[in-house]
């Protein structure tokens, strides 16, 4: 009669749960430090091999599949492309080509694409004019940018030149000097007589400001015009 043997396994489970229960006793007047560096092994030998058998019982399951079906319809995506626009949208104010490039990204069938883009114009959700305008109060108002920054930013987004030129149209050359002379007296406002009394001094502070405002889309004349005014102001 062939003898049956108990798995290794919990053999081995046994017995190392044997030797952590004969260190736990400390038979013999074991030195302490030694029974508890046996107990530390001992425990880890019996954890190590627990978690490799649950490793090799997870491996086993069946892990379902989230991805696209490349060969059904619309519904077969987890989120649509309805539900992603939305959520694009939701960040902040998007053109139509910005959208719609996000969109195609995001690997949507490009007829669910072109459907989701009809229903947010029809929804209002969705407006190149309304967007540039936006973009132009926001930019202007708080980043302070000028007129050639701020075309050159919605030339990027896909937006039309003549919606491009529209709402630039609502930043005249008044509010534009304001805002530059104001952006330009915030950078100065550190700077005293002293710091320009020599001409070294004032050609590479004017040289820095001057940079400053241009890289922030005005023009060269405007900048520099704007420098030396406040220049021969702080040096009164």
């Amino acid at each position: 009669m062939t003898r049956s043997h108990p798995p290794r396994s919990s053999s081995s489970n046994t017995s190392s749960s044997r030797r952590t229960h004969e260190i736990v006793n400390n038979p013999g007047g074991e030195d302490p430090r030694v029974s508890a560096a046996k107990l530390r092994n001992a425990t880890a030998e019996i954890l190590s091999r627990s978690a490799s058998e649950d490793s090799g019982a997870a491996s086993r399951e069946t892990v379902p599949n989230r991805g696209r079906d490349p060969g059904s319809g619309f519904g077969s995506t987890s989120a649509s492309a309805y539900d992603a626009a939305l959520r694009l949208l939701g960040v902040r104010g998007r053109s139509r080509s910005e959208l719609l490039k996000r969109l195609q990204d995001k690997d949507f069938p490009a007829e669910e694409i072109d459907s989701v883009m009809e229903r947010l114009e029809r929804q209002q959700l969705l407006d190149d004019n309304d967007f540039a305008q936006q973009w132009v109060r926001s930019r202007h108002l708080h980043s302070g940018k000028g007129r050639t920054a701020l075309r050159h930013e919605l030339r990027n987004k896909g937006v039309d030149q003549v919606i491009i030129e529209d709402a630039l149209s609502q930043v005249d050359d008044d509010a534009e000097h304001d805002r530059a002379a104001e952006l330009l007296r915030r950078k100065t406002h550190r700077l005293t007589a002293e710091d320009l009394v020599e001409r070294v001094d004032r050609d590479r502070h004017t040289r820095r400001l001057v940079s400053m405002l241009v890289r922030r889309g005005y023009s060269p004349s405007l900048a520099l015009g704007l420098v030396k005014t406040e220049i021969d102001r702080l040096r009164d």
